[in-house]
């Protein structure tokens, strides 16, 4: 997937609930593998999965390492220790007066995390329970005001005697969150400097200290407030886990620099990363991924769909663009400052449990509790006793238990049937068969409404969009998720395609300050920008980030730097991110490119019936990306077969189709040995290693020039189906 002559040797592993993927790029040459997640020190996976890599070159992982110029790496570290909440006692120092306000938090508080389901039970709604207790929150005696101008000078006796005070009551770890400090920070400083002569670097007794303003520098007391303490909570703990990984990299003889995948859309050093920074990582790489395969393929609408074993991912590649912001998202319970590309995340995937829920009259539903990688499926003969939908999937023929991940893994088909039988069939009334055809199609239906919602709810035409399978679970489900979208692209790496997209994002930064500025007057419709202030605010953000590249070992002569500025109309609330097409402003011609710019996108989002210039433009906030490319991503054209498909014919299978209402002898070929112009037309399964590819009756797969499967209604099969065959084709 890389040009060879431009090629850097790469390692990518993204760290998932059930599964540990990697892609290995090696002297030009790239392969991926998947091992099992272990959750109970995630470097053994990680370095598993980079020992499997080595083999493929006749290898050990010592021997490999040492010609390695980067690894990249995407976890749900931060996430996992946030849900178990183990995370130290916190120390929370904000002005005097405002000790509540993260505890009052918004009104969307009760609700925020929680599922559809806990949400219409409003009765047992509460608000969730507080990381940093009341007793650990103090106010200090200062204040500073919206223009950076001190009010109320700093108490520094009055710090010190509340700063002895939290430690006294088990503080750990110290968040320092005081109003808007982002614009003067001067307050902020002078307390970390006060915490530091109290319990000095050096002592075994050693506290750290987030300063709010370090972390975010935007408007937004309680977000603001929200993300340091996350920070602060999930410092410690991702701290140990990657400095575990990051040992043995060393012990193996890598001697590169260990990037995180950020979700705003790039990676950063480890040493430059913040804990929420990681959330979603995984997701987001994959969003990013897809941009660049959609743009080479020519596709500008699709979407991202990542059936793993825990989770349903999916993300929106709008227009070629991946620009799709959640400015306030919601991490675990809590509502952060944070830009992270927006991906959605359900409760559905290879090993969501199957269950039947009493309370509603013995439905049966599918997740959103997952089975994991331990003791994982039935079928894995680990300890699991819940029937999941991977069990349900083998049941009706669609997996080789000989052959999951590649044979490394035996399936125990006649465990799933009983596990299927004792909890879903014989309580409901149903066969075995049908029993696992109903787990598949609900979990299939919740995962089609999720993407119903994304593009349908967002005023989009299905039909204008491709699917993008992605993940272990992928291609397995895409028949059934796909519902209105014409088109489904499978690839050879789908299995792997969130480590894929790390391997080819970009290292990035993003600064970000809020400068609340006039751009054009209201009522008369003239410029109103003082040009000045805003060029020494981008120019700030600029030598901010030349330092951190520089300090990063990174050449800024290559870096591209791109300017987003949050701006909005007078008398509106809702503000739009837009691109602008430079850096600075330096006369009214500019001011008119970057207006329209703005016009444009804010008129896509919202409509064009809301541009209001008379009422004015005003910024908001500053957001500055800084950059430095990665290797060229090549997608090469394959030769058209010469050979018939019946090359890649494995076996026939005996196969549950409910279009069908019964079993049916079903070819099974080889992916790896499809090429461009073989279509195979369902019902058929194609096997990868690390996939399956099924084709119900009413549709095809075929191979394009570039060797991806598209997968589509077989339009001269379909009127000779049922009418049940026919709808669902």
């Amino acid at each position: 997937m890389t040009n060879p002559n431009a090629a850097r040797n790469t390692i990518d592993v993204d760290v998932g609930g059930t599964f540990t993927d990697m892609v290995m790029t090696y002297d030009g040459t790239q392969i991926f593998r998947k091992v099992p997640t272990t959750p109970y020190d995630l470097s053994v996976c990680f370095i598993q999965a980079i020992e499997e890599g080595a083999k493929h070159f006749d290898k050990t992982a010592d021997q490999i390492l040492p010609n390695f110029d980067i690894v990249r790496y995407s976890t749900t570290v931060a996430m996992n220790r946030l849900i178990e909440r183990k995370g130290p006692r916190l120390g929370l120092i904000t002005t005097e007066g405002h000790e509540d306000a993260v505890h009052i938090g918004r009104g969307a508080q009760w609700i925020d995390g929680t599922r559809l389901a806990e949400r219409r039970n409003l009765p047992i709604q509460q608000k969730p329970q507080p990381i940093v207790d009341r007793e650990m929150i103090v106010g200090v005696k200062e204040r500073i005001d919206a223009k950076g101008k001190v009010i109320r000078p700093l108490d520094e006796d009055d710090v010190r005697r509340k700063v002895r005070t939290l430690v006294d009551r088990g503080a750990r770890a110290f968040v320092v969150s005081l109003l808007w400090s982002f614009v003067n920070p001067s307050h902020e400083k002078r307390i970390k400097e006060i915490i530091r002569e109290e319990y000095r670097e050096y002592h075994v007794g050693y506290l750290p200290v987030i300063l709010s303003h370090g972390v975010v520098s935007r408007l937004g007391e309680y977000e603001r407030t929200n993300t340091a303490i996350l920070d602060a909570y999930l410092q410690r703990s991702m701290q140990i886990e990657l400095s575990g990984t990051w040992d043995k990299l060393r012990e193996k003889g890598y001697r590169g620099p260990f990037m995180m995948v950020h979700n705003t859309g790039g990676c950063a050093d480890v040493f430059k990363t913040t804990a929420s920074k990681t959330y979603n990582g995984g997701p987001v790489s994959g969003l990013v991924g897809a941009q660049f395969v959609a743009d080479k393929i020519g596709i500008k609408n699709a979407v991202t769909a990542d059936v793993g074993g825990t989770s349903f991912d999916i993300g929106l590649v709008m227009e070629s663009s991946v620009r799709n912001y959640e400015f306030n998202p919601v991490v675990d319970r809590w509502m952060v400052s944070a830009n992270m590309l927006q991906s959605i995340s359900i409760g559905a995937g290879g090993g969501s449990i199957a269950w039947i829920n009493q309370q509603l009259g013995n439905r049966l539903e599918v997740g959103p509790q997952s089975a994991g990688s331990y003791p994982g499926p039935v079928c894995y003969n680990l300890g699991g006793t819940e029937p999941t939908v991977t069990d349900a999937d083998l049941v009706l023929g669609y997996l080789n238990p000989d052959y999951y991940f590649g044979g490394r893994m035996k399936l125990n088909k006649a465990t799933a049937e009983r596990a299927i039988r004792k909890k879903i069939a014989e309580p409901l009334g149903l066969s075995v068969m049908e029993a696992a055809s109903l787990i598949r199609r609900l979990v299939d239906e919740k995962m089609a409404s999720a993407i119903r919602k994304e593009v349908v709810l967002r005023g989009y035409r299905p039909d204008d969009f491709a699917i993008f399978a992605m993940g272990g679970g992928g291609a397995t489900h895409a028949a059934g998720y796909k519902d209105e979208i014409p088109k489904v692209v499978i690839f050879p790496y789908s299995p792997v395609f969130c480590a894929f997209g790390s391997s080819i994002m970009d290292t990035m930064h993003v600064y970000e300050t809020s400068r609340k500025m006039p751009f054009i007057a209201p009522m008369t419709e003239q410029p109103a920008l003082d040009f000045e202030e805003f060029n020494t605010t981008v120019n700030s953000l600029l030598e901010q980030a030349k330092k951190e590249l520089d300090a990063e070992g990174l050449d800024t002569n290559k870096a591209v730097f791109t300017l987003e500025l949050d701006m909005l109309y007078g008398g509106q609330i809702n503000s739009k991110r837009t691109s602008t097409p430079g850096l600075h402003i330096t006369n009214d011609e500019d001011l008119w490119r970057f207006y329209k710019q703005f016009e444009k996108e804010f008129s896509e989002a919202f409509s064009p019936h809301v541009i209001n210039l008379s009422g004015g433009v005003y910024i908001e906030s500053f957001v500055l990306k800084a950059a430095v490319p990665s290797q060229p991503f090549h997608l090469p054209v394959l030769p058209p077969a010469t050979v018939g498909k019946e090359i890649a014919l494995k076996e026939h299978r005996s196969m549950y189709w409910p279009e069908l209402t019964d079993h049916a002898e079903s070819p099974v070929y080889d992916q790896m040995k499809l090429q461009p112009g073989h279509i195979v037309n369902g019902p058929a399964v194609i096997e990868s290693e690390y996939t399956t590819v099924v084709v119900p009756p009413g549709l095809k797969y075929s191979v394009d020039p570039y060797g991806l499967g598209i997968m589509e209604r077989d339009e001269e099969r379909v009127p000779a189906l049922s009418g049940t065959a026919a709808n669902q084709g």
